[in-house]
This record gives structure tokens, sequence and C-alpha cells, in this order.
């Protein structure tokens, strides 16, 4: 059964389209939403929340339409925001309690339950700190908290670790897989970070450009992945990058010393060998990125390229 159903959505911001006739599903449990930055993803989660509204297409969330009937979808769906969501001058308490009231729960009972989610996100005993006090983490802690005030069947989740420093992350992501796997929540996962997706979610879904570029259980998007390499040389870089892509290969990522490259199919590390000897360069550091969830995702972005760089070319020549 599917939590969330796109269809056809198009959402344009001035010259910019946001959402190009997206057509996707979210299954149950843990998914991960990926993409660059600009593919989509916040303009997503906004639209399905009924924040927004699509400019054509349908979306469903646990059946319902989110144009039609945006106030009910909120009532079921918990979100956490990216950026901080609690008034001035509250305590966590307060401002768990004012979300949960916010999401329909009566008064005493949302009071109730703001306790208990604190607790459970640990938070119990900074409860009654003003929540412009907390650090960075407890502030993680009491978006999160807001989120599952009113135990809502899914949730939407929006960098939930960014900023936090290694063991804030891996509790973070330790309460995640508490939600999914023992309280049996629906997660939509929001991030740019590959490993925090791998280690809580089965399946996942990435954007590039407002469109899907590759989805499916993690599983199966890495046993996809085939003949991509890590590799750092010594020697010309530009000119080992110029002899690789002769060869046929498409250098993905060049960020930093180290070349994210993937060969054709059919090919293998000995291509890389060629390519160096051709250049004079000194291959340092070879590694496969078979199997890998970043390796599918890189592939998903450089085909995408390709695909538009091929677009273009054929507009161009008629």
């Amino acid at each position: 059964m599917n939590t969330v159903t796109v269809s056809g959505i198009e959402k344009t911001f001035g010259t910019v389209r946001a959402l190009r006739g997206l057509n996707v599903e979210f299954p149950e449990g843990p998914v991960g939403l990926l993409g660059p930055n600009g593919a989509g993803k916040s303009t997503l989660l906004k639209v399905l929340l009924g924040l927004l509204t699509p400019d054509s297409g349908t979306a469903q969330v646990l059946g319902l339409d989110v144009t039609a009937d945006p106030t009910e979808v909120r009532r079921l769906v918990g979100y956490m925001p990216e950026m901080d969501a609690f008034l001035p001058g509250l305590t966590g308490a307060e401002a768990v309690r004012f979300a949960g009231v916010m999401c329909g729960l009566p008064a005493g009972h949302a009071q109730r339950r703001a306790h208990e989610i604190l607790y459970y996100v640990g938070l119990g005993e900074a409860r009654f700190r003003r929540a412009e006090q907390y650090s960075t983490g407890m502030r993680q802690r009491l978006r999160l908290a807001q989120a599952l005030v009113h135990d809502p069947q899914l949730v939407f989740l929006d960098e939930p670790t960014n900023g936090l420093d290694p063991a804030g992350r891996d509790e973070i992501l330790e309460l995640i897989r508490d939600l999914t796997r023992k309280h049996r929540k629906s997660v939509i996962l929001c991030s740019h970070l590959l490993f925090d997706v791998e280690s809580v979610c089965d399946n996942v879904v990435v954007l590039r450009s407002g469109q899907v570029a590759l989805q499916g259980t993690i599983a199966d998007v890495k046993k996809l992945e085939r003949g991509t390499y890590r590799v750092r040389v010594l020697g010309d870089r530009d000119a080992f990058i110029g002899a690789i892509e002769r060869e046929g290969a498409a250098v993905v990522d060049r960020t930093g010393e180290t070349l994210s490259i993937r060969v054709p199919d059919g090919a293998d590390a000995k291509l890389v060998f060629r390519a160096a000897a051709a250049s004079k360069v000194v291959v340092r550091e070879l590694s496969t990125m078979e199997r890998n969830l970043e390796g599918a995702f890189l592939r998903a972005m450089a085909d995408g390229d390709a695909a538009a760089a091929a677009a273009t070319a054929k507009g161009t020549a008629r």
C-alpha cells in the first residue's frame, strides 16, 4: 500500500519549474527522498502538506486529496521542518503542546502528550527550559517532538540531522529507526546525506530537476550500480579527465581530490589505467563504488545530465 501518490504535479515559481509533471508513489515504511539542491524535494513536501497549491496534477496522502482537504492531511501527518518552528518565549513543553493543539488535540491531551514525547526524544529533563536556549541538537529533537505529538500515521522529516555532530546524528537516526521498526510509522526522510537514508530507509526516491531520476528499494537500486570508481591521480588532473572522457567514461563528481568516474557498460578499471598512461599521470587510489547508494545516486545524476545535453543538442540541430 502507498502512503503518497503523486500524478502529473507541476509547480512553477516565476520562470523556474520546480516540479515537472512529477509522477511518483511512496510505499509504507521508511522512504528516503534524495536529490541535489533545487531538485524539488522541499517543494514536493510542501505540496503534499497543502502548503503550496500545484499548478496542475493531483496528489493523495493517506488516501486524501491534498488540494481538496489539506487540513485533514495535516491532522494525520507529522512534519519536521528544516528550520525552527516555535514561538519565542515558550518552553519546550509549551512549544510541543502548542503544536499538538494546532493539530487538533484537546488542550489537556496535548499537554500530556507533550511531556510523553519530550521524554521519548530525550528532552524530558529540559522540557521546562525556554526553547531558544536549546542547543542545535536539542532543537532538532524539539522539532521531532512537535512532529510526533499528535501520533501521526506518516511523518515528513526535512533534513533531520542537519548541523549535528556525529554522535547527535547517530542518536536522531536511532530515533527514526525506532519510529519505523517498533512503532510502525511510515516516514519520508528528505535529506542530502546518503548515509542517513541508506542506514534507516527501505526505499528511496531520487529527484532531479523536478522529476524522478531513480526509485525503488535500496537493495535493488544498489544492484543497478556497476562500473563506477573513485580515482585519485598524481599529475595533470585535467589531462587525465580529458583522456578518461575520450575513452567514453563520465566524470560524475570532480569536487575535491578524488574523482568519481563511471565507465561505459562492459568496460572495467583497465580503462582508467589506459587514460592514466595516455595523460602521463600516476593512479594513487582506485576503489569501486559498486553496490553503493552513492554510486547509484551519482549515476542517476550523470544520466540526467547526459539526457539534458542530448535534448539541448537535438533542439539546437532543429
